[in-house]
């Protein structure tokens, strides 16, 4: 109740700051500023608009997009935390993230101090892409001496923001975006959160748009590990190694989906399923929407179906498309 309030408030505030900030803004400064840094503006209406943040609650009408969001960016992970991190928090934030790119998953994080820095850094060390999520402009990176890793994420990944380019920082904006972290992501891993931890909002967006949350046991005594705790015994699944995630999420089928063959139907009602099934996970309700077809037709015919090994359900009443060829924790490119 007491999140959700802070919510409301901070609502309201960005809203007042975005109706007042509209008299000073300078359009022709803007857009050289965009062309020159070559900024791209992707709106809900774009088909490169990322599909998993089209089904969140409030999602951003327009992204701001330094670098490029890939389809192979749907299968991602985030990687929050404290700002504070101990040298065990290092560790496992250096072991998931390594884990996850080498395996061929994007990591997610917002820029910040401490578990996040460490997440995009080890994630390119390890060859793979990585995702920021900024609470100001695009060209405004925060904090400041993060601008060279910034840089260096635009070359594998991409940094992006709902906020208008020259946005600078300020308290209010951070906690918002933090539904754009979760809303990216198949899972929240939270690595060190004190009890007040801007993680545990990331945490919050998770579980209300049906993502899973993963929270990284600590030291009972520990500050920074009181949030992760407390998650962990409110309902979120500890994370003792990263195969844990890999096998919870079932990351090892959906590695195999990327390069998914094209299966032949044998009736109609399966040729409308597979008709709206790619390698994003898909939620049963929204199959039933896009097939037009009755939810007890839709539910027998995924049964017979994942039986079948043409469909798989991937959590949560998900589902992906399937193809024959088995594959080992590698999401293949």
């Amino acid at each position: 109740m007491q999140m959700n309030c802070q919510r409301q408030a901070w609502w309201a505030k960005l809203v007042e700051k975005v109706i007042s900030a509209r008299k000073d803004i300078n359009l022709d400064q803007v857009w050289a500023k965009i062309e020159a840094q070559g900024i791209k503006i992707v709106t809900w209406a774009d088909e490169e608009y990322p599909n998993r943040l089209r089904e969140i609650d409030q999602p951003p009408p327009i992204l701001y997009i330094r670098g490029e969001y890939l389809q192979d960016d749907l299968f991602a992970v985030a990687i929050v935390g404290t700002r504070k991190v101990t040298a065990y928090g290092r560790q496992v934030t250096e072991d998931i993230a390594s884990f996850l790119a080498s395996n061929g998953l994007t990591v997610i994080s917002g820029l910040a101090r401490g578990v996040d820095a460490i997440a995009h850094q080890t994630a390119l060390r390890a060859g793979g892409r990585t995702i920021a999520i900024l609470g100001t402009g695009v060209d405004k990176i925060y904090p400041p001496e993060h601008r060279g890793l910034a840089d260096e994420i635009m070359k594998r990944g991409a940094v992006m923001s709902d906020y208008a380019v020259g946005t600078p920082p300020d308290a209010s904006n951070f906690p918002p975006r933090n539904r754009i972290i979760s809303g990216l992501s198949l899972a929240v891993v939270v690595i060190e959160a004190a009890e007040t931890s801007g993680a545990l909002i990331t945490a919050e967006f998770a579980a209300e748009q049906g993502r899973e949350i993963f929270a990284v046991p600590g030291n009972i005594h520990a500050p920074q590990s009181k949030g992760t705790n407390k998650l962990i015994q409110n309902g979120a699944l500890p994370l003792l190694t990263p195969d844990d995630l890999m096998q919870a999420l079932d990351l090892t089928r959906i590695g195999e989906h990327k390069s998914a063959r094209k299966i032949l139907p044998t009736d109609e009602v399966e040729a409308k399923v597979l008709s709206v099934l790619s390698s994003e996970p898909l939620h049963v309700d929204e199959i039933r929407n896009q097939a037009g077809l009755p939810i007890e037709k839709i539910s027998a015919t995924l049964a017979l179906m994942e039986l079948k090994g043409m469909v798989r359900q991937v959590g949560g009443m998900n589902y992906v498309a399937m193809r024959e060829e088995s594959a080992e924790y590698k999401v293949n490119k």
